[in-house]
C-alpha cells in the first residue's frame, strides 16, 4: 500500500524524513496549502497551542488543574508561568478545554494534508507548554520521588512499605492521601530508575519527572510516525492523532506520569518486531513492562503475529527476546528488594479494587453510593474483558486479525472495563489506534477520548457553586 502525503522516507525502512517527494507537482502543492481544509486544520492547530498556552499560564492559580495537596501551589513549584496571577475559574477551565478537543479533533482530520514540519512543531511546542506548567492534576510524581526516598534514603522496600514510613520527610504533605500507605503499584525497572532522582529536591524531582513524560512522548510519537509508514498508514496523521491528544499531553505530560515511558518502550518493540527485529521487539515490550505491567498486556498480540510465512520461527524468536528480557528484569529486581516485587500484583489487585469514580463500577459504588452493585459490576465488567481478551488473541493467532488491530482492541476494551480509569489511561491506546487499518478504531479512540475528557470536566464543576465565570 502506497502512503500518502509529501514525505519521502519508504515503507520498507520506515525511516523519519521530511522532506517532500522527488517529483510532487508544485500546482498540487500550492492548492494543497490554499485549500479550506487545510486553513481549517491550521486553525484546529493554532487552537491546540493557545489553549495550551493559556493552561500553562493560568495553571499555578487555577485549583481545578492542581492536585490537592499543592493548592495554593507553593512559589518554587509554581513554574516561569507562576507570577501570572491568572485564574481561569471552573467555567473558563470547562470551556479552554472543550475548544482544546475540538481543535484536536480538526487538526486530526486534515492533518494528511498539512506539512509536516508543521505539525511536529506544533506537537513539541505543546509538550514544551505542559513541561512549563507546575505539576497537574495528580500528586503521582510525588509519590515516585516518595518510593525513591523510601528506598535510597530510609532503606524501606518501597514495594512491601508505604510512603507512611517517611512521615516526617518535607516530601510527605505533598503526596496523595490515597497513596500514603499504599506500596509501589510500578515495575522494578523504574523504581530501580527512580533511585537515580531520590537526592533532587521537590521541585527538581517533579521538574525531571515532567521531562522525562515529555521525552518519552515526543519519542512515542516518532516511533508511531515510522511504524505507520510500515503499515503504510499515513505518519502526519497519525502522529497528530497521538502527539496532539490532550489527554495524553496535558494530562499524562503535565502530570508527569511514567505511563509515558512505559509506552515509548513498548512502542520501540512494536517497532522493532513490524521490522522483523522478533528478538529485540519481545525484550523492548517486557522492558516496558517493567516500567509498568500493563506493557505486558500487548506481548501475546506481538507473538501472536507471526505471519503466516515463518510464523513459527517469528513467533519462537519474539518468546526468546521476551524471555531474556524477563529473566534480566527479574534478577535485578531481586537483587535490589528481595522479595518484595512479588507483593505487586496483589498491590494492583487492592488499588484496582479501590476503584475510581472516573470507571463505571467506580461511578456506580461512589457516585450512586451503590458499594454492591459497583463490586458486581467491576466482576462483571473483568470478566467481560477476559474473554475479550482471549477471543481477539485466538483471531490474531489463526491470522483472521491484524495483531496491531487486535492490541488496539484490547486497550478498547481495557479502558471501558477498567475498575480504576484515569484520563492518562487513554495513551495506552492512542498509538496502536493510530497504526491501526481498521478505521472504526480511530473512531472509537476519539470518542473515548471525548467521554473520559468530558467526565473529567464534570468533576470539575462544584456541587454548590456557579461555573465562576
Amino acid at each position: 500500500m502506497s502512503v500518502r502525503g509529501p514525505l519521502g522516507a519508504t515503507p520498507q525502512t520506515g525511516a523519519f524524513d521530511l522532506r517532500h517527494r522527488a517529483g510532487a507537482p508544485t500546482s498540487a502543492l500550492g492548492r494543497r496549502g490554499t485549500s479550506s481544509r487545510v486553513r481549517a486544520g491550521h486553525v484546529g492547530l493554532a487552537g491546540v497551542l493557545v489553549t495550551g498556552l493559556l493552561v500553562s499560564i493560568a495553571a499555578a492559580h487555577t485549583d481545578s488543574l492542581l492536585p490537592e495537596s499543592v493548592r495554593p501551589v507553593p512559589r518554587w513549584l509554581a513554574g516561569p508561568f507562576g507570577g501570572a496571577g491568572l485564574d481561569l475559574h471552573v467555567g473558563w477551565l470547562i470551556g479552554v478545554l472543550a475548544v482544546m478537543f475540538v481543535s484536536y479533533v480538526l487538526a486530526v482530520r486534515v492533518a494528511d494534508r498539512m506539512s509536516a514540519r508543521v505539525v511536529l512543531m506544533t506537537i513539541a511546542a505543546f509538550h514544551a507548554l505542559m513541561l512549563l506548567a507546575p505539576p497537574l492534576l495528580s500528586t503521582d510524581v510525588f509519590s515516585y520521588q516518595a518510593y525513591a526516598k523510601m528506598w535510597a534514603v530510609y532503606g524501606a522496600n518501597p514495594f512491601t512499605h508505604g510512603p507512611h514510613v517517611m512521615a516526617l520527610d518535607p516530601l510527605y504533605p505533598f503526596i496523595g492521601a490515597k497513596w500514603v500507605t499504599t506500596p509501589s503499584a510500578y515495575g522494578p525497572v523504574f523504581t530501580a530508575f527512580s533511585w537515580v532522582l531520590a537526592p533532587l529536591s521537590i521541585a527538581a524531582s517533579a521538574l525531571a519527572y515532567k521531562a522525562i513524560a515529555a521525552i518519552a512522548s515526543l519519542a512515542t510519537v516518532g516511533l508511531v510516525w515510522n511504524a505507520a509508514r510500515l503499515r503504510g498508514v499515513d505518519p502526519v496523521k497519525a502522529a497528530a492523532f497521538v502527539g496532539l491528544n490532550p489527554l495524553i499531553v496535558v494530562y499524562g505530560v503535565g502530570g508527569g506520569h511514567n505511563d509515558l515511558l512505559m509506552l515509548a518502550l513498548m512502542m520501540a518493540g512494536v517497532v522493532a518486531v513490524l521490522q522483523h527485529r522478533d528478538r529485540a521487539g519481545g525484550a523492548m515490550i517486557v522492558a516496558g513492562a517493567g516500567i509498568k505491567l500493563t506493557a505486558g498486556l500487548f506481548l501475546p498480540f506481538a507473538i501472536a503475529s507471526g505471519g503466516r510465512l515463518g510464523a513459527t520461527r517469528r513467533r519462537r524468536d519474539i518468546v526468546v527476546g521476551a524471555l531474556g528480557a524477563t529473566i534480566a528484569i527479574a534478577a535485578l529486581a531481586f537483587a535490589l528488594f528481595g522479595t518484595g516485587p512479588l507483593h505487586l500484583l496483589g498491590t494492583l489487585q487492592k488499588t484496582q479494587s479501590e476503584g475510581d469514580w472516573h470507571s463505571i463500577p467506580g461511578f456506580i459504588s461512589t457516585r450512586l453510593g451503590l458499594g454492591t452493585l459497583g463490586h458486581a459490576a467491576g466482576l462483571a465488567l473483568g470478566v467481560a474483558f477476559v474473554i475479550a481478551y482471549v477471543w481477539l488473541l485466538r483471531r490474531v493467532w489463526r491470522g483472521e486479525m491484524d495483531w496491531i488491530n487486535g492490541a488496539a482492541w484490547v486497550g478498547v476494551a481495557l479502558i471501558i472495563t477498567a475498575s480504576a480509569m484515569l484520563p492518562w489511561y487513554v495513551a495506552w491506546l492512542m498509538p496502536f489506534a493510530a497504526l491501526a487499518t481498521d478505521r472504526r478504531l480511530w473512531r472509537w479512540a476519539l470518542w473515548i477520548t471525548a467521554i473520559v475528557q468530558g467526565i473529567q470536566l464534570l468533576g470539575y464543576i462544584p456541587h454548590s457553586s456557579g461555573l465562576g465565570l
